[in-house]
C-alpha cells in the first residue's frame, strides 16, 4: 500500500506532472504551495516516497532506485502513457533514476534544488557516514526510544510556524527508512551519466540554498546537454516560504520542457 495525491487539470488530455518530493519530508509537505497553481495547466500526481509520510513500508533497505521503481509502477497503474518527472532535492535524484530506469515513460526532466551528488567534502561524507550508526540504532531500539529518537532528529523543524497536520504529517515517517534514505543520499552520484540524458530538461536554481549548495545545482544545469535554467530568489524551503516566486518559475520550467519535448 502507498499513498498518492492527485489534483485533475484544465482538461483530461493535459500533460502529467509526477511530482517528487525531499527527503524527510511528504509529498503534500513539499508540495503542498504548489498544486493549486500546477493543477491550473497540468494534472498532477505525487506520491511519498518509502518510508516517507504514508509510502510504501518495506524491509528491504531503502534505495533510491527503488523509489524511482515505485513510481513507475504508480504510472503504469494508473495507465498513464509518458508523464513529466518533477523532482526536488532527493526527488531530484529519485527523477534522474526515473529517466535512467524508465526511459519509455519519461516525457522530460524537470529537476528543482537538486545535485548530481550531495556529498562532496569529507565533513559532508562523514555526516552521512554517522547516519549509518543512527539506522542502525533506530532499527535496535524499543518504541519509545525510536519515538524519542524521531523527535530528536526533528526537533529544529518543530517551530511555531508549523500546522498540526504538519505534524501530523512528520510523525508518519518510518524514521529507520529514512535514515537509510539519507545514506542513500549521500552515495548517489550521476556525474558519470549525467551526459546521457536525452529528454528536454529544465533544472530550477534556488539561489540561496544552504541545504543543497547553489553551485552543485549549476553543475547539474551545466551537464545535461541542452538544458535550460530558471531561477528562483529563494532558499531550499522556496517551494514553501516562497510560492509567489517558485511556482511561476516551476510552471514556466515544466512548458519549456513540454514544448521541447513536443
Amino acid at each position: 500500500m502507498t499513498f498518492a495525491r492527485m489534483a485533475p487539470g484544465p482538461t483530461v488530455d493535459a500533460p502529467t506532472l509526477l511530482l517528487l518530493h525531499g527527503w524527510t519530508a511528504t509529498a503534500d509537505l513539499n508540495w503542498y504551495q504548489t498544486y493549486a497553481a500546477l493543477a491550473k495547466h497540468f494534472n498532477v500526481l505525487a506520491l511519498d516516497h518509502r518510508g516517507h509520510g504514508h509510502g510504501i513500508r518495506s524491509k528491504v533497505p531503502f534505495r533510491l532506485e527503488d523509489c524511482a521503481d515505485d513510481a513507475a509502477e504508480l504510472v503504469e497503474l494508473l495507465k498513464l502513457d509518458r508523464v513529466l518527472p518533477v523532482g526536488y532535492s532527493m526527488g531530484g535524484a529519485v527523477a534522474q533514476l526515473f529517466w535512467r530506469q524508465h526511459r519509455q515513460l519519461t516525457s522530460g526532466l524537470v529537476l528543482c534544488s537538486t545535485a548530481p551528488y550531495f556529498a562532496g567534502s569529507r565533513q559532508e561524507k562523514v555526516g552521512f557516514l554517522g547516519m549509518t550508526g543512527l539506522a542502525a540504532l533506530a532499527r535496535a531500539t524499543p518504541a519509545k526510544a525510536r519515538a524519542w529518537l524521531t523527535d530528536q532528529i526533528y526537533l529544529q523543524r518543530k517551530t511555531e510556524s508549523w500546522d498540526p497536520w504538519m505534524m501530523d504529517e512528520v510523525s508518519q515517517n518510518d524514521w529507520t527508512t529514512v535514515l537509510q534514505a539519507g545514506i542513500a543520499l549521500g552515495q548517489f552520484d550521476s556525474r558519470e551519466w549525467l551526459s546521457e540524458i536525452d529528454v528536454p530538461v529544465s533544472v530550477v536554481i534556488t539561489m540561496f540554498d544552504d541545504v543543497v549548495a547553489t553551485r552543485r545545482q549549476i553543475r547539474l544545469f551545466e551537464g545535461i546537454r541542452h538544458a535550460e535554467a530558471f531561477r528562483v530568489d529563494g532558499g531550499h524551503d522556496a517551494c514553501v516560504a516562497k510560492p509567489h516566486l517558485f511556482s511561476p518559475a516551476l510552471i514556466r520550467a515544466c512548458n519549456s520542457v513540454l514544448e521541447r519535448a513536443a
